[in-house]
């Protein structure tokens, strides 16, 4: 199986060598990641700035360090790594969580959208740290992601559809198993705080705190809260199905 490895906090983060013990017992790796830290950049990419990618030995895989966000990532190492595909494009492990609506900001979800986008199987993994300051515990996204990502690997999805993966940072013997879960919602209130520089002029901060209700039953962040890891199968299709036959007729009245 050849295996594109991607993330949005930088090639040499903690994260990215978790994951690469982890995907080489499922195939041949490569890696493509970002010069520095991306989070939180979305599913954006780079268009009007050249792209740099400096191929570096990564633990004796090849790799490329590339000037953009994982979006960019995925398709340099398209071009680059696997030029004729690939089978896999892993991203993460994130340094924090991306549950609910954080999909929509993450960078480490955007390269598993982009990977799907082409055709290619994707899985985005994080690891659901809560308190600021408390250990990520990579160890047991490693050993969750050895016994049971070899599942997700092997199941078939839906076309334009991808895994997003939140494993809580927790020991591992605390880990309560899995669920499969839709998509909760996680607010950031006070997201824009407004400072002053030396001079006395304003500029903005933002960032917010978390409002996260417990009682999201079947959601990735009831399942994380609960000490399980949740897997949300994402579709690409943004659709309100639903929706169109009313707007349809409201706008026929």
């Amino acid at each position: 199986m050849r295996i594109l490895l991607t993330n949005d906090d930088g090639l040499y983060a903690e994260g990215m060598s978790a994951l690469v013990d982890v995907a080489r017992q499922f195939g041949e790796v490569k890696v493509v990641a970002p010069d520095r830290e991306r989070s939180a950049c979305g599913h954006s990419m780079t268009l009007r700035d050249p792209l740099r990618a400096q191929p570096v030995d990564y633990d004796g895989l090849a790799a490329w360090e590339v000037s953009g966000v994982p979006v960019d990532c995925v398709n340099v190492g398209l071009e680059l790594a696997w030029p004729d595909g690939c089978d896999l494009v892993l991203s993460g492990f994130n340094h924090g969580p991306n549950l609910g609506f954080d999909v929509t900001y993450s960078g480490t979800v955007a390269g598993a959208m982009e990977g799907c986008i082409n055709g290619i199987h994707s899985i985005s993994l994080s690891m659901a740290l809560f308190v600021s300051g408390a250990p990520l515990h990579f160890e047991t996204g490693i050993r969750w992601a050895q016994e049971r990502l070899g599942a997700l690997i092997e199941h078939k999805l839906p076309p334009l559809t991808f895994f997003n993966v939140n494993v809580p940072a927790i020991a591992y013997e605390e880990l309560r198993g899995e669920r499969v879960v839709g998509m909760g919602q996680r607010v950031y209130q006070e997201r824009l705080e407004i400072r002053s520089d030396p001079w006395g002029r304003p500029y903005y901060w933002q960032g917010g705190v978390v409002a996260m209700s417990g009682d999201q039953a079947g959601t990735d962040v009831e399942a994380v809260s609960e000490g399980f890891v949740s897997i949300t199968p994402v579709s690409l299709d943004w659709t309100n199905h639903a929706a169109i036959r009313d707007v349809e007729a409201a706008l026929n009245r």
